[in-house]
Order: structure tokens, then C-alpha cells, then sequence
């Protein structure tokens, strides 16, 4: 056993470190397909030359959750290598499915505590899915540890610190080729589960199908995290989920764009409307004018910090109609397309907490609280926890210290109370 001082060491290290059997193979179709070999972006934007560990094979397992490849992750605020005497951490390939079924290949990163966990149950796997990073390569997870801050270094270093195991994805087409599909309820979803089964496949993790798992994720994450949630019984049912914490969930991403189409957040409108129009197939060049091209050919290589450059734009000056992007996704194509990744028409196969401030300036209180009451109505016990911190920003930490409390309660085995009743 370890002391609590030796683990907390461990988790120190790590949040300084990180940022602050084979089935038959399937090749990737004729269409391009974001995380397949060779795949364009929804702009046609050429894409700038990315490490080959993120070029994809030809030929992809058609088993989600298989390791393509893998590699020690190099970590920039660890030069030196001191974090290895507490965790290993590790970059891999894995391979998953977009929404229509075709093998893909995703990147994350695997991080393994070498401290004991002295909880009631074996050591957990968190499957933890990042918030907002952007849509260029090199705003993925797993390169902005090595490059760059990554501020989800916060919450994973709280996992590791309570000795969990730690899954962080890159999500489709983020590292690998073509467009990120940035807020898609299906790819997001399974990228997380798949992420799950290839960190139990990853040689010396010490994971195994008794496992148990939950399931993270705030803002981008928290939809993914809700999304991936809802996917499991159908499409990851030997995954032992013992609870999902989610915060500030986008469950319904129509409500989210009239919230902050030309505000101070433009560009996460801008991500959304690409991702989702990757996903759905949906031509967005009709619609936009020679202006909204060159800024859509923009915002396919821009990362979260470049948030201020597109701040307050209004989107009525990029479309060919006049129209602002808010009122172009209330008419069809793109109507359709926003309203398949609606959340909460699943019941998820755990117990989940959500997690929303009453004063988040981007993703509005009610959607939270909404998709709450949504899974309620399907019979699963949710905890709805209403936060005074002010911003979307300003709830993230207290999100990362409720779902700490969450999982130690599901991992003992034990219920949290319901707030079903007074939703």
C-alpha cells in the first residue's frame, strides 16, 4: 500500500506533466472518412504535415477498441522523464467507428497511476473526454500535452491522484486526417467507449473485463461523456460503466447556437456547424458566401485559444442568404442534422450525475437540467447538482471535485441520491 502523501505526489507529477484477440481487418471505403488514411477535410483545406504516429494504416481492425500502435507520451512540462516514477503514461491508436458503422482510427492518451488504489473494488478506468480543443490537428489532447497547456490536465490529475486509471481521446478526426466531427452525439460517444476497451487492450495496463468504469466529461466532453453513456447498452454492453459524470452537457446543440451565435463564443458555433455538417454529410459551401468559405477554411485549422480572434462576429455577413448561422441551423439541411444529436432520448445503463452552473454563459442552465429530467422520465437515477459558480469556465472545477465524489461512491458500490423527484 501507498500513503496518501506518496499518491498525492503521484497526482502533483502528473498535472504538471500532462499541462498543466484481432478480428478481421476492414479498409477504409472509397469516401472520405475522417480517421482514415488519406482523408480530405469538409473545406477541402489542406491539413499541415501531422506526426506520422497519427497517420493511420490502410487497413483498419474492424474491432473497436483494438491498439493500432502505441508509444510512451511525451509530455512537455516533463523533459526530464520524473513523472515515470509515478504514472505511465501512454500515446495510442486505436480503432472505433464513426456514425455510420466504418472502421476509423482515433489517438488518445492512457494514463496508468503506479501507486496502489486502496479503494473497495480493483483499480478504476475513467474514460475521460476532453472539452472544447478546436478543430486542427494539432489541438488534439494528446499533442497539446506534448506541445502546449492542456487544461484538462486538471481533471485527469484528480483521477490519477485517487489511483483511477485515466482514457483521454482526441475524439475522430482530431490528430488523425480530415475534419474533426466536433459535437456529433455518435462518433464523440463511441470514440469514448472505444477508448475504454483499448485501455483494458493495452499491453501492461493491468486493466481487464472486471474493470470498473466510468465514464467523464465537461462542455464537449460532457456531451461526448452523456452520448457515450446512452451508447452502452447497445453498443458497448461488456463495458462494466459504473456511473457517468457529466458537466454542462450541449444536449441540445440548437439551443446552444442561439445562445452564443455572435458572442464572445462565435467559433465554438463555427466548430459545431462544420463537425456536425461532417458527420451528417451536409454540403455546408451552398450556403455560405465567398466570405463564410474563407472562414470556414479558417476555423478548420483553429485551436480553443484562438477563441478571441472570431469573438462577436456576426454570421449574417458569411452566408449567402443574410441569414445568421443560428436561424441557417433552424431550416433544413441543417435542421435535421442538429436534431440527430439531440441527448436524452437513450437511458443510459448507470447512474449518472450532471453537473451545470446557473449562471453558464454558453451552454444554458436549462439544457442541462432538461436532459436531466429527460432520463429521469426513462427511469434512470440521475443527480442533478445546480452550481452558484459564475461562466461556463467557472464551472469546470467544481464539476471535477463533484464527479471525484461521484466515482468513489459507485466504485464502493454505493447509490447516490436522486434528484428525479423535484425535476
Amino acid at each position: 500500500m501507498f500513503s496518501k502523501k506518496k499518491r498525492a505526489v503521484a497526482a502533483a507529477a502528473l498535472a504538471v506533466a500532462v499541462g498543466l484477440p484481432l478480428a478481421g481487418n476492414a479498409v477504409a471505403g472509397p469516401h472520405d472518412v475522417p480517421g482514415t488514411a488519406g482523408a480530405k477535410t469538409l473545406t477541402d483545406t489542406p491539413e499541415a504535415a501531422r506526426p506520422a504516429f497519427y497517420e493511420p494504416p490502410a487497413s483498419i481492425p474492424s474491432t473497436p477498441g483494438t491498439i493500432i500502435r502505441s508509444e510512451p507520451a511525451p509530455l512537455l512540462l516533463d523533459p526530464f522523464d520524473l513523472s515515470s516514477s509515478v504514472v505511465t503514461a501512454t500515446r495510442i491508436m486505436y480503432s472505433s467507428t464513426d456514425a455510420h458503422g466504418t472502421p476509423i482510427a482515433v489517438t488518445g492518451t492512457v494514463f496508468v497511476p503506479k501507486t496502489s488504489y486502496v479503494g473497495a473494488s480493483q483499480r478504476p478506468l475513467i474514460s475521460y473526454a476532453p472539452g472544447t480543443q478546436g478543430m486542427g490537428d494539432s489541438c488534439a489532447p494528446s499533442r497539446q500535452m506534448e506541445s502546449f497547456f492542456e487544461y484538462e490536465g486538471i481533471g485527469v490529475g484528480r483521477a490519477v491522484a485517487r489511483g483511477y486509471a485515466v482514457g483521454i481521446t482526441d475524439f475522430q478526426g482530431l490528430g488523425t486526417p480530415g475534419s474533426h466531427t466536433y459535437m456529433a452525439r455518435e462518433p464523440q460517444g463511441r470514440a469514448t467507449l472505444d477508448m475504454a476497451r483499448a485501455a483494458k487492450n493495452l499491453q501492461g495496463s493491468g486493466l481487464d473485463n472486471k474493470t470498473p468504469i466510468g465514464l467523464m466529461g465537461y462542455s464537449q466532453g460532457g456531451g461526448a461523456a452523456a452520448a457515450a453513456a446512452e451508447l452502452a447498452p447497445s453498443y458497448a454492453p461488456e463495458l462494466n460503466i459504473k456511473g457517468s459524470a457529466i458537466g454542462a452537457p450541449p444536449a441540445d446543440l440548437a439551443k446552444v447556437g442561439a445562445n452564443i451565435d455572435g458572442t464572445t463564443y462565435s467559433l465554438f458555433a463555427l466548430f459545431a456547424t462544420l463537425g456536425v455538417a461532417t458527420t451528417e454529410h451536409v454540403d455546408p459551401k451552398p450556403f455560405l458566401n465567398a466570405q463564410g468559405l474563407e472562414l470556414a477554411s479558417k476555423v478548420e485549422s483553429a485551436c480553443v485559444f484562438d477563441l478571441f480572434s472570431y469573438a462577436n462576429l456576426d454570421s449574417s455577413k458569411y452566408t449567402t442568404s443574410g441569414k445568421k448561422l443560428s436561424e441557417l441551423l433552424d431550416e433544413e439541411p441543417f435542421k435535421s442534422a442538429i436534431a440527430e444529436q439531440r441527448i436524452g432520448k437513450r437511458k443510459p445503463n448507470a447512474p449518472v450525475q450532471i453537473n451545470h452552473s446557473l449562471g453558464d454563459d454558453v451552454i444554458p442552465y436549462a439544457v442541462g437540467k432538461q436532459l436531466a429530467s429527460d432520463w429521469c422520465d426513462k427511469g434512470t437515477r440521475v443527480s442533478f447538482n445546480a452550481g452558484v459558480t459564475p461562466t461556463h469556465v467557472g464551472g469546470f472545477l467544481p464539476h471535477v471535485e463533484k464527479s471525484m465524489l461521484f466515482f468513489e461512491a459507485r466504485f464502493a458500490g454505493l447509490n447516490q441520491a436522486s434528484s428525479c423527484w423535484r425535476l
